[in-house]
C-alpha cells in the first residue's frame, strides 16, 4: 500500500540521540585521515599561528568540535532562582573581614 502524501513508512522515526549512518562513516573516515596527517596537521596549524594566533586557536576550535562534544553550561541556583552563593562568604589569607585571625 503507498503512503499517503505527508505520512512517513516509519512513524517513530530515528530514535534522538542516533547517529545518521553515513554522517559517521564520514567521520570516521575523516579521523583517519587526521590520524595518518597528525604530523602535518601541527605544522600547519603552527603556520598559521606564526602570522595569525587567533585564527590557529579557531582552526583548533573547529576541528575539535568535529569530534568532541561542547559542554553545555549549568547554572546552579538556590530554590526559586536565587543566587546560591549570595550568603557564602571567601576568607582569603587568614582574616575574613567582620573576624579576628582564623585558625588553620
Amino acid at each position: 500500500m503507498p503512503f499517503q502524501p505527508g505520512q512517513s513508512g516509519n512513524p517513530n522515526g530515528r530514535p534522538k540521540g542516533t547517529a545518521n549512518k553515513i554522517t559517521e562513516e564520514i567521520k570516521e573516515a575523516f579521523a583517519l585521515v587526521l590520524e595518518n596527517r597528525l604530523p602535518d596537521l601541527n605544522r600547519w596549524i603552527g603556520q598559521v599561528a606564526q602570522d595569525d594566533p587567533a585564527k590557529a586557536i579557531d582552526l583548533m576550535i573547529k576541528l575539535s568540535n568535529r569530534f568532541l562534544p561542547e559542554l553545555a553550561r549549568t547554572e546552579l541556583t538556590a530554590k526559586d532562582g536565587e543566587d546560591l552563593f549570595k550568603n557564602i562568604k571567601f576568607v582569603f589569607g587568614g582574616k575574613n573581614e567582620d573576624e579576628e585571625d582564623i585558625e588553620e
